[in-house]
């Protein structure tokens, strides 16, 4: 099996200080939340979505493999959420240059109010208030159908994602709940074509069939990263080689089992307590053979997205750096 090739747009729709540091220099903000409130905000957001990504990007993504694009959006995308200002035009554009290059889009809600986890990349640092209000559930739902009803007729429209990251917790009875109610209100909107795609909250054992293909197929989210999870951090890299990661792939296919399996994020990024190991002349080349590695296992799903398309400067968070450096980095 060989899965479907994507990429994410990350730091483009929804912001990223790391990702685009030089759009946040000169102030403190940490998220798009902060950032919104500084002077000029309005017009900076203007001129970086309008030149971060440009048809250019598009052309390129086509003509170097890429299949799938999967797009960070936050719930004020067709709305107005002060501080947060609508991007509506350009996820349209969007949707018109991927029909136009031939590649599928998964619409991922990334920010939801109220945060679903806390972090940067939800729109808003601080608590996870998503989990403690209903209506911030309701509204989710409401944004959700909103991105149906617009793109339902699209021909690009390949997946949408109900909610990003969500806080991990143990039992997800709320989010279940949500999860269900969500497919239930897309399912009345959109072709059956398009996949309902929901994340696994990093519990891929305990979420799987947390809902199940009605009308649509349904898929699972899986998101790894190597430095996010403590004993990866101390396990020595052969270890991790030939233990983890076909792991990871023996859970691909058994979860598989029962719905498809994709892989939303990943990227070849190394922890620094190990990576800190070796000589910097072998870092580039150790992230390289990372790549390589994962992609033996994450071929066993229905898709993989790398985690980005592009940063504000060169390296191996950057599918597009890696593969100009490089154009077997990917093989």
């Amino acid at each position: 099996m060989v899965a479907l090739r994507g990429v994410n747009l990350g730091g483009w729709l929804v912001l990223e200080r790391w990702m685009t540091p030089q759009l946040f220099a000169g102030t403190e903000a940490r998220d798009e939340y902060e950032w919104m409130q500084t002077p000029g905000a309005s017009e900076a957001l203007d001129r970086h979505r309008s030149e971060f990504i440009q048809e250019a990007d598009f052309q390129w993504m086509a003509s170097h493999g890429v299949e799938a694009i999967r797009i960070p959006i936050g719930y004020w995308i067709l709305d107005s959420d002060k501080p947060y200002v609508e991007g509506a035009s350009y996820l349209d554009w969007t949707m018109d240059m991927a029909t136009k290059y031939h590649l599928k889009v998964v619409l991922c809600l990334h920010g939801a109010p109220g945060s679903q986890n806390g972090y940067d990349h939800s729109g808003r640092t601080g608590r996870a208030a998503w989990f403690d209000d209903v209506s911030y559930r309701e509204r989710t739902t409401h944004a959700l159908e909103g991105l149906a009803r617009r793109y339902k007729d699209s021909p690009s429209l390949w997946g949408i994602e109900l909610l990003n990251e969500p806080r991990t917790r143990l039992f997800q009875k709320k989010l279940r709940n949500f999860y269900k109610k969500a497919q239930v209100a897309l399912e009345a909107i959109l072709p059956q074509s398009v996949n309902i795609i929901f994340h696994d909250a990093f519990t891929p054992r305990l979420l799987n069939g947390a809902i199940m293909k009605s009308t649509n197929s349904v898929m699972m989210d899986i998101h790894w990263y190597h430095f996010t999870y403590w004993a990866f951090r101390w396990t020595p890299l052969a270890w991790y080689y030939q233990l983890v990661i076909p792991l990871h792939r023996r859970l691909i296919k058994r979860l598989g089992r029962r719905q498809p399996v994709i892989i939303g994020e990943w990227s070849g990024v190394i922890a620094g307590e190990i990576l800190n190991r070796y000589d910097e002349s072998h870092h580039i080349e150790l992230c390289r053979e990372n790549i390589q590695r994962q992609l033996l296992a994450y071929n066993e799903a229905y898709a993989w997205f790398y985690w980005t398309y592009k940063t504000q400067e060169p390296g191996i968070w950057s599918y597009r750096s890696l593969l100009e450096t490089d154009s077997t980095t990917f093989e």
